[in-house]
Order: C-alpha cells, then structure tokens, then sequence
C-alpha cells in the first residue's frame, strides 16, 4: 500500500532530479562525481581459485619437475573412484596446474557470469586449446563465491625447431574464460540498509571535499551533505531501494570542479621522465647550464731509426686532448613564472632531460623553484 510519505517522498526525487539537470547544464569544466569518487562499500572482491587444465597438445607440465600436479590430478580421480597404484611414475604432458583468479563486481548476483584468467604456476609450455575443469573460486574469507569451467582462450604461442631454436608470440602459459565462471554467493554491500551513504574521493583534496558537500547541498538542501576529511563525504539518503537508486543516481552525476593539485615536480632519475605540475611556480632567478665535454683522441707514431743506427722501429703514442665547455647560455626566470614559460625558456636552451634534472633540483636548493621535487 503507498503511503502518503512515500508519494511526497516520489515527488520530492523528481524535483531533485530536474533541478540537478538544470544546475548540470550551466556548468563547464568540471568532472562528474561519479568520476572523481567511489560509493564506500560498492567494490569488487578478488577470487582465486586453483584448478587443472587438461587437453593440452603434449605442452603439459613435466609432472617429474611438478610433483603438485600429478597429486591433483590422482585426487581428482580418487572423487570418481579411480585408484591408481601406489608409487606409480607417470608423465601428463596433457596437464597443466594452474591458478584461476577473477573480479566479483559490486551487486553480482547468484546465477550471474564473471570472466576468469587462467594462469600456468607449472612449467607447462603453452595453455593453448586446452579445457579448465571445475574449479572453486574463493574469496579472503575462504568461502566459495564461484565456480569455473571452459575451454580456454589463449592469445599467445609458441613453435619450437629440432635444432632447438623457438620461437614465442605473447604469453602462452596464460589464458582468458570470457563469462567462464558462475557466481554462486551474494556479497553484501550494506547498500539498502545503511541510514547513509558515503563517497570516498579518488584523490583526497579538502576543497574537492567540500566542493562536492556544497554541490549536494545545493542541489537537495542544507545539511544534507557533510564532509568528513579530505576524502569522504557523508549523505543522508531515502530509505526505500528504489528512492536511493534514483538518489545515487542524480548525484553521481553532480558536476564537480576538483580543487587544483599541489605544486610538484615529478622526476624518474631511471628512465629521464620529467612532469611539472599547473602549479609550479619559480621566483625570480638566473641560471645557466653548460656541458663540459673532454675528448681525447690517440693517434700513434711509427718511428723508423736512420739507416745504420742499428736501432728498432717503435711505435710512439700520440695523445690530443679537446675541452668543449659548451655555450652555456643563461636565461631569466621572473617572479610568478608558470609552466609554459619554464618549457619555452628550457626548450629555448635546448636542454637534455639530464640537464633538466640538474637545474630543477639546484633551483629547488636555492629556494626558486616553488614546488615540491618528487625523485622516483
């Protein structure tokens, strides 16, 4: 039976809704919530299972190498009532042991199917055309959240001469199941029941926090949303399953102007990569960077003795030596300089990511460089 509170409650929603959409189609550079933060409680949960994979064109593990898998397989055919003598040696080239993992989405329901990766932990050559048999997917709780089988995917192989030369394309000891796993256990989120709903943002920024506080009160009224910290935001939500969904729904899709990150310079000594931040700014300084290259070239000499000298011939070494100190060109930073202006200025020197390197942390050292130099 509808009660009168819940028509009001109906009505109420879809106010909301068309006043959210007219405050969405003002707004400019911004990023929708659901961009920019995640509901706490709504994730996915890591399964893993361990399994065998049978059918394989004699690219099996070397069972003498991989003892845990004839263990398997030989348990296995105990469940069907097949006994195998004890101390048996044997080769199931067509076997491999593998491990099964996979991602349980938020609100997966019984009955609903997963994709599975299925990875070789043997020293099986190649998973290609084989089958996975029925496998156990378990949660960190140990308890069963799905069950997998099918044949593999396999996007990788790899071919072998009798000379033994080989050749490999991608990975081959590793396989996909597209919608090879059935879920069996419902996660819950706490999603229906909980009294409120918190977004938790993907970067922790107190304006940002604040900003999407100010948004959601705007949009619903005052007090009902509250910023907790820089990364969470608490809001009083519907009590009925059907309010909340049209609820979340209007505000994930708020339009957020996030807070401008902190000043940094990001520098990876390994690979010469170089990142400044929007914020960067310098005071003003002067700087000049030039290379000093030595060059040394040996050139010898033969030296042949005069004619009757009873002498030897011999070789004389003959050493030149060049110093190049470089033009070494200074240029001026002003005060309040910004990242498109350090760019010119650098590109106009023509430094290397190296060079760049040295000048970025001596202006850090005489205080010009107004950012935070981050070394990875």
């Amino acid at each position: 039976m509808i009660t009168q509170a819940n028509l009001m409650m109906k009505s109420l929603l879809k106010k909301m809704v068309l006043l959210a959409v007219l405050l969405q189609s003002g707004a400019a550079a911004a990023d929708r919530l659901k961009d920019i933060a995640s509901l706490a409680g709504v994730r996915s949960n890591a399964l893993l299972g361990y399994g065998l994979v049978v059918g394989l064109d004699g690219s099996g593990d070397q069972t003498s190498q991989t003892p845990f898998t004839t263990q398997s397989f030989t348990n296995m055919l105990k469940q069907f009532g097949v006994s195998l003598p004890d101390g048996l040696r044997y080769q199931l080239k067509n076997v491999a042991a593998v491990a099964v993992h996979a991602e349980l989405p938020a609100f997966a329901k019984p009955g609903q199917n997963i994709d599975v990766t299925v990875s070789s932990i043997g020293n099986a050559k190649s998973l290609r055309g084989g089958s996975l048999l029925l496998t156990s997917l378990k949660g960190a709780d140990g308890q069963v959240y799905a069950l997998s089988q099918g044949n593999l995917v396999v996007g990788g192989f790899g071919a072998e001469g009798s000379d033994g030369s080989s050749i490999t394309v991608n990975v081959p000891s590793v396989g996909r199941i597209p919608n090879g796993a059935t879920v069996e256990r419902l996660v819950e989120t706490g999603f229906e029941t909980s009294a409120n709903i918190i977004f938790n943002l993907h970067r922790s920024d107190f304006t940002t926090a604040k900003r999407v506080a100010d948004s959601i009160n705007t949009t619903f009224g005052p007090g009902v949303a509250q910023a907790l910290d820089a990364a969470s935001i608490i809001v009083t939500a519907p009590k009925t399953a059907s309010d909340r969904v049209t609820y979340v729904s209007v505000l994930e899709n708020l339009d957020i102007e996030q807070g401008r990150e902190s000043a940094k310079v990001i520098i990876n000594s390994r690979t010469g990569t170089i990142v400044v931040g929007q914020s960067v700014k310098v005071s003003p300084v002067a700087v000049t960077h030039g290379s000093l290259t030595v060059t040394v070239t040996e050139d010898p000499r033969v030296v042949q003795p005069g004619a009757f000298a009873g002498g030897e011939t011999a070789i004389v070494p003959d050493a030149q030596i060049q110093i190049d100190e470089g033009d070494g060109r200074m240029f001026l930073f002003d005060a309040g300089t910004q990242l498109d202006t350090i760019v010119r200025a650098v590109n106009q020197v023509g430094a290397a990511p190296g060079d760049l390197m040295a000048i970025l942390e001596a202006m850090k050292q005489a205080g010009a460089l107004r950012a935070e130099l981050v070394v990875i």
